[in-house]
């Protein structure tokens, strides 16, 4: 596979040839194959159990909640120990959520709160996986080599999220512990990689603030006080947290396109297949000049694909809709990452990561308990539309509040 990537991207041999940064990407691929599997058995058992949107949305917020309250203080762990032992931790922990999701479907196989028990567990090892893994690439990459290791590291992960949502349909059909026993063993598989990494390590105490509490607000600060990065990051928080509507898609299956499981699979996937489209082409082509306006015209494209999204009932329709949603998204996901691993000193690398991953990746589960809620109040169809209008909305506020952000011309241009 990362033979294939490098000659698709044009990344140059020593990246991927290199043992570190082999097994890092190697492990991100399987936990993200074993997360996207997890979230196929997880939606379309709990939804089988309750027919009730609220509880796709209760999925979310159990997750959302112990990330939200960790992330920070567990990107000021990234920066005071190992970050790899920090994310090896945490992968194992991920792996023993995995067997308690088994135990559970043959001990309660009719009742959801266990799970829900479960899915805190998980948010919360996320929330230490999340700072602890943005931060690694920096160490086990030269500089020079890091915008396209960027690249095609987010293709690679895009392509777990394809084969993820088909093969957790897949494996659904024999049985959700077949789904969760596959997840455990490679949450444990990507722990035991992460391990084994070696690669450069940050100079010790390295301009660390006395606290932890002042620690955590130092990289709050680096960010609050830089325009550009604060105005990428919560534009992606608000985009995804409006045009998450990927929670319902259990709903679209099962209610609206009446696809069953390894339909669910794929309509989960096609996301994935327009960002990895799209990740391989900016790994050949990166961009070059007018990155904040292709920023802000991604985000929009978005949030009309949510919207046609939301209007389709026809299965490759939908499918087409959800493509460029996630070809959308790859542009403002590669942007936002290539200007935070540039901007960001060794020193600050895990909680600039932290503050990233609370804005973008627990938004995510927010952002599916918004669209459970607004499903319950309006139904699933309106609750879509209304999320990628208001996706469109914040556009055009942020391009006002963030003036810096759109005259950005070259990524260059925002080096720390």
């Amino acid at each position: 596979m990362l033979v294939l990537l490098a000659r698709m991207t044009s990344v140059e041999p020593a990246v991927y040839r290199d043992r570190d940064f082999s097994i890092y990407l190697s492990s991100r691929f399987l936990t993200t194959i074993a997360m996207q599997v997890q979230s196929v058995a997880v939606g379309w058992q709990i939804y089988g159990i309750t027919h009730s949107a609220m509880s796709l949305g209760l999925v979310g917020l159990c997750q959302f909640v112990p990330m939200f309250l960790l992330t920070l203080p567990a990107g000021d762990v990234a920066d005071r120990f190992d970050q790899r032992r920090v994310l090896s931790l945490s992968l194992f922990a991920l792996g023993l959520c995995g067997m308690f999701l088994l135990v559970f479907t043959w001990v309660y196989p009719g009742r959801v709160g266990p799970f829900y028990a479960v899915l805190v567990l998980f948010g919360a090892a996320r929330g230490f996986a999340g700072p602890a893994s943005q931060s690694l690439m920096p160490f086990l990459i030269p500089k020079e080599k890091l915008p396209r290791a960027i690249a095609w590291n987010s293709s690679a992960l895009q392509i777990a999220v394809i084969a993820g949502p088909a093969l957790g349909g897949l494996l659904y059909v024999w049985g959700s512990a077949t789904a969760y026993i596959a997840c455990a063993v490679c949450f444990l598989a990507a722990g035991a990689g992460q391990a084994s990494l070696g690669g450069r390590r940050r100079e010790p105490g390295a301009g660390v603030a006395t606290t932890a509490i002042a620690r955590v607000a130092e990289g709050v600060r680096f960010v609050r006080v830089r325009p550009i990065i604060l105005g990428a990051i919560s534009l992606d928080l608000f985009a995804v947290l409006l045009g998450g509507a990927t929670a319902l898609l259990p709903v679209y299956a099962r209610d609206i396109l009446h696809i069953g499981p390894i339909g669910l699979g794929l309509l989960r996937s096609a996301p994935a297949v327009g960002a990895a489209t799209v990740g391989l082409l900016l790994g050949r082509r990166p961009i070059q000049r007018h990155t904040g306006r292709r920023m802000f015209a991604t985000v929009a494209l978005f949030g009309a694909a949510t919207i046609l999204f939301g209007l389709s009932t026809n299965f490759y329709l939908t499918l087409g809709a959800l493509v460029i949603l996630g070809g959308s998204d790859m542009v403002s996901v590669f942007i936002r990452q290539s200007l935070i691993q540039t901007a960001t000193p060794d020193a600050m690398r895990g909680r600039v990561s932290a503050v990233s991953v609370l804005f973008i990746g627990a938004s995510n589960e927010l952002g599916e308990f918004e669209s459970g809620v607004t499903a319950a109040w309006f139904g699933t169809v309106p609750a879509v539309v209304i999320g990628g209008i208001g996706t469109l909305a914040v556009v055009t506020l942020w391009m006002w509040l963030f003036p810096p952000l759109r005259r950005v011309d070259r990524l260059s241009d925002v080096a720390a």
